[in-house]
């Protein structure tokens, strides 16, 4: 038999090595097949300079029947893996998402990027973005990591850009390696480090909601001097909102008799202006050992107004609460200024082995200041509240990992991680001049210290059957000083992770089954007691204070998945899993006697046990694998259903807070046939849902749906427009808050306006 034609011989390669490059979409480079021989020399390049996923992870190189070669050295490439092999070649559940699937929207943001993947939610309404969820599960269930460490405090997803990143990381389940603190799992976003860039790139977009224009620009600058390379990154970029929320309140008396019928309208409009650096290098030294630095800087500065109006339609004489305002006016200005190293040096030793020590720290100062006018309905001030804040963070963290290989089926590791932060906070908060709570002005001084040891062992029993074991010790220590009182809270964790995968034989299908212990420690905002002042006090809006004696929320749970993988670098997944939760944390909402007479405050507390299951499936694949002479098209797609209970709450809605009953995502690229176009876009779906929260409250979130399209031009392999348009058919985003207790019933519902975003994007490579 004849052999195929060069170009068709070395498609596969281009395929990989335009998924690694991130350019354009993998597939795209299938009509390009007259470059082969220019792809194949950067090939050789990525080949040798991508870094491996940190999870565990091993490439198997084996014949039909599982066995090696005889008498032939075996050499497994992973840097031109697609992220599709990558999945399929990592023991633990994890998902890879590299510069295709974040270059794919145009995103301005990685929180848009992430909306998307399979199994991620953000809270808020469409077009805003919010906390990321994993499984439906908020307030701090899922792990947020920047290059395999912690997120620090005050870090924002929104002010990185996907530019910086290399690629996303999805692990369902937990690993050693990885902090356990993942009861949902971890979101583990590896920058730029070790891509050894070639091209000036230069990125300009310009954004537009309702006519207010938000431009963004991006410059990467590569370089090398003998040993050490490097790349100097800069992402300038303004934003203009404008939000409209609309509350309506009603509040009755035991006899079920209307006390305070009201509306009040919020209009805000705000400013921001950010610049963020993230320069990368890298050194290789003689004996192959490598020293990579790199330093991420944020600043940003916002102001924002909000005018306030409320038609108190009717209030009872012996009405309970405050006397309320008919107008307020309000400005904010904010300015956070933010600088992280991670450093990470590695040696590799004659018999296989490898040290790899992690170090960094980080400085965060975010200052504050606003100001609240209340006015009557006949125009007098009725309040001048004002609130100063001044926050300061630091930190330093410390990780090592030895990787030791033994034979061909073992590979063990063991490391440590040690973390230090700091934060000094004065804060006054002044109602007509006189303090909103008692320490209002007073220090506050926090610090974390976290130390965690780990061991694990990835191993193969039988060609087919591989397994990965780990063990995690890891302690946290919580220290704060505020007026005099010290308040220390300590918790230690032991955590074993079992992970399994079955290689069907004959396939490369395969089926994976995880066990893991995770728990999710207190935030320190739950801890410490400073309240947190509520100017409209109410069942429905009241003052927040922590608890120092909260204890971690512990979890076990079971994960088990089946893959089936394509033939054109598609998958198809199925998984479902469970998790108990004991100690499970939530916030109560009582009426407590102050210093300033009755007021509602809310703390959190934990209340026992909870149970949350769920099935999640997902598709990645081109049309083509099903319809060989059909249109260039991919699809993807996913969906997942969640049940949750919480023991000592009555039901029926007696489910985890913000955990939705469903998800959904589908979306599809078209690569137009004769020309440089490609069109696509994605759907994105969560239906409404009911929380019974405590039970005297029920919260209610309506229906929300975005859907984002785009469309790119490709006017040469380094020059590319594109133009999409995020939240489409905008629909505004309705809640309710609803508290019966005391014989007093409240409900608030909210209805907030979203709105279309339309961007234009030039990209060009020098």
């Amino acid at each position: 038999m004849l052999n195929p034609p060069l170009n068709q011989r070395m498609l596969p390669l281009m395929i990989a090595i335009s998924t690694a490059y991130g350019a354009f979409p993998a597939t795209v480079l299938a009509q390009e097949v007259q470059q082969t021989e220019k792809t194949s020399e950067k090939a050789q390049e990525k080949t040798a300079e991508k870094p491996a996923a940190r999870t565990p992870d091993k490439a198997r190189a084996l014949k039909k029947d599982g066995q090696p070669a005889d008498g032939v050295q075996k050499v497994t490439i992973s840097g031109g893996r697609t992220d599709v092999e990558e999945r399929r070649q990592s023991t633990a559940a994890k998902m890879i998402f590299g510069r295709e699937e974040l270059d794919r929207n145009g995103d301005s943001t990685i929180g848009e990027v992430l909306k998307r993947l399979p199994g991620v939610t953000t809270g808020g309404r469409a077009g805003r973005g919010g906390d990321i969820r994993m499984r439906g599960m908020g307030n701090g269930y899922t792990q947020i990591l920047i290059n395999g460490e912690r997120a620090p405090r005050g870090f924002s997803m929104d002010s990185l850009s996907p530019d910086q990143v290399e690629r996303i990381e999805i692990v369902r389940g937990a690993v050693a390696e990885f902090s356990t603190q993942a009861i949902a799992g971890t979101i583990n976003i590896v920058l730029r480090e070790e891509y050894k860039q070639k091209n000036t790139e230069i990125k300009a977009a310009l954004a537009s909601e309702q006519g207010r224009l938000a431009p963004n620009v991006s410059v990467s600058v590569p370089g090398e001097i003998g040993n050490l390379s490097y790349a100097l990154n800069i992402t300038v970029s303004r934003n203009k909102q404008h939000d409209e929320v609309q509350t309506d309140s009603d509040e009755k008396n035991t006899a079920g008799v209307d006390t305070l019928v009201q509306r009040q309208r919020d209009v805000t409009h705000r400013e921001t202006k950010s610049i963020n650096m993230s320069p990368r290098f890298n050194y290789r030294f003689d004996n192959g050992d490598t020293l990579m630095f790199q330093p991420f800087l944020m600043m940003s500065r916002s102001e924002s107004g909000v005018d306030s109006v409320v038609d108190q339609i009717y209030r009872a004489p012996d009405y309970f609460g405050p006397a309320g305002f008919a107008t307020a006016t309000s400005s904010v200005s904010a300015e956070n200024r933010f600088i992280r190293g991670f450093g990470n040096w590695q040696h590799r030793f004659a018999d296989g082995a490898k040290l790899t020590v992690r170090f960094g720290g980080g400085l965060a100062r975010m200052d504050s200041n606003s100001q609240r006018f209340q006015f009557d309905r006949a125009g007098n001030l009725l309040d001048l509240i004002t609130d100063v804040n001044n926050t300061h963070d630091k930190s330093l963290n410390n990780s090592g990992k030895w990787l030791q290989p033994f034979g061909e089926s073992h590979t063990i590791a063991a490391g440590w991680e040690l973390e230090g932060s700091q934060r000094s906070q004065v804060r006054t908060s002044l109602d007509n001049g006189k303090p909103q709570y008692a320490d209002s002005g007073d220090n506050l001084d926090a610090g974390t210290r976290r130390l965690a040891l780990y061991v694990q062992d990835e191993f193969d029993i039988t060609p087919q059957l591989g397994a990965y074991a780990g063990l995690r010790w890891e302690g946290i220590k919580t220290h704060s000083t505020s007026s005099g009182r010290v308040v220390d809270n300590t918790s230690k964790v032991w955590s074993p992770v079992l992970h399994g995968v079955w290689r069907i034989p004959e396939t490369k299908d395969q089926v994976r089954l995880s066990f893991a212990s995770t728990y999710r420690a207190p935030a320190l905002n739950d801890l410490i007691a400073i309240p947190s002042i509520s100017n409209q006090n109410s069942a429905t809006r009241p003052d927040r204070t922590g608890n120092p004696a909260l204890k971690p929320e512990l979890s076990r749970g079971v994960d088990l998945a089946y893959e089936h993988y394509l033939s054109r670098a598609g998958v198809m997944s199925v998984n479902v899993f469970i998790r108990s939760i004991d100690d499970l944390i939530r916030r109560r909402t009582v009426l407590t006697d102050t210093a300033t007479g009755p007021r509602w405050v809310s703390s959190p507390v934990n209340i026992g046990h909870a149970v949350t299951k769920g099935i999640e499936a997902d598709a990645k694949f081109p049309l083509q694998e099903y319809f060989p002479d059909g249109p260039a098209i991919d699809v993807r797609a996913n969906y997942s259903r969640y049940w949750s209970s919480v023991d000592d709450i009555q039901g029926p809605n007696n489910r985890l807070d913000s955990q939705p009953a469903q998800t959904a995502n589908f979306g599809l690229d078209y690569r137009v046939s004769g020309i440089p176009l490609t069109l696509g876009g994605n759907i994105n779906w969560t239906p409404a849902y009911y929380t019974q929260s405590s039970n005297t409250q029920l919260l209610y979130s309506g229906v929300k749906r975005q859907m984002d399209v785009f469309a790119l031009w490709k006017f040469s392999p380094t020059m590319q427009l594109r133009l999409s348009a995020n939240n489409l058919s905008p629909r505004d985003a309705i809640s309710s808050n609803t508290v019966t207790t005391g014989g007093i019933y409240r409900e608030d519902d909210t209805v907030a306006r979203t709105y279309t975003t339309f961007s234009l994007r030039f990209e060009m490579k020098i």
